[in-house]
């Protein structure tokens, strides 16, 4: 298993594991002002000097790329990120409530844990989302993942972290015509595709941009 999808896969291990183990976990803390600037950095996975970028943008609630992220996105790892020839940069483009709730739960916390808590969030999608309380779920996941319950509180308060990620999807409209999830764009705009199709689809895409 190469560096970088072994990193992930433990990531998602170890907070499945204990979410499984934890399921009424509730943390007392005092909440950590947040910098909002800092959690609206990209998050790359990857060599940011890679010679092809892909744009990822998915809801955290769309079943569809839950599909793409635990089924041909650690294939695509293997191939091009691990080798340098690709990097991949997650956007968040939420198609309802949970799904925001969900993209600023990722944006508080530790930067280090990012891939990790998507990997599970996407792993686990059908337990959370249907949940009693979705929210109440997303909360125990950002616990077990060192998000304390008073930062996890004041997280889904921070109206201007909200407000920039419902921004940042308009800006994807606008600049790239993304209208559904999930959308993935080469090179800003070069390439772009639609929906979790399968991995050949991908492979020509990046080989051609490699090729150019």
């Amino acid at each position: 298993m190469s560096y970088l999808l072994h990193r992930l896969h433990g990531l998602v291990v170890v907070l499945g594991l204990a979410l499984a183990a934890l399921p009424g976990l509730v943390i007392q803390a005092i909440a950590e002002p947040l910098d909002v600037k800092a959690a609206l950095v990209d998050r790359v996975l990857g060599n940011p000097a890679a010679p092809v970028t892909m744009d990822d943008f998915s809801s955290l609630t769309c079943p569809h790329c839950a599909d793409f992220h635990t089924e041909t996105l650690p294939l695509l790892i293997t191939k091009y990120v691990d080798t340098g020839k690709m990097k991949v940069v997650f956007h968040d483009f939420p198609l309802d409530q949970y799904a925001l709730r969900a993209a600023m739960m990722t944006r508080c916390a530790d930067p280090d844990h990012y891939f990790g808590f998507l990997g599970v969030l996407f792993k686990d999608q059908k337990q959370w989302v249907h949940a009693s309380n979705p929210q109440q779920a997303l909360a125990q996941i950002g616990a077990l993942g060192g998000l304390s319950a008073a930062d996890f509180s004041a997280c889904m308060a921070n109206k201007e972290l909200s407000d920039a990620i419902i921004a940042r999807t308009q800006e994807a409209q606008k600049k790239f015509d993304v209208r559904s999830t999930p959308t993935f764009v080469f090179n800003n705009g070069a390439k772009k595709l639609e929906g979790a199709l399968p991995i050949g689809k991908f492979t020509d895409v990046i080989d051609g941009l490699l090729s150019h």
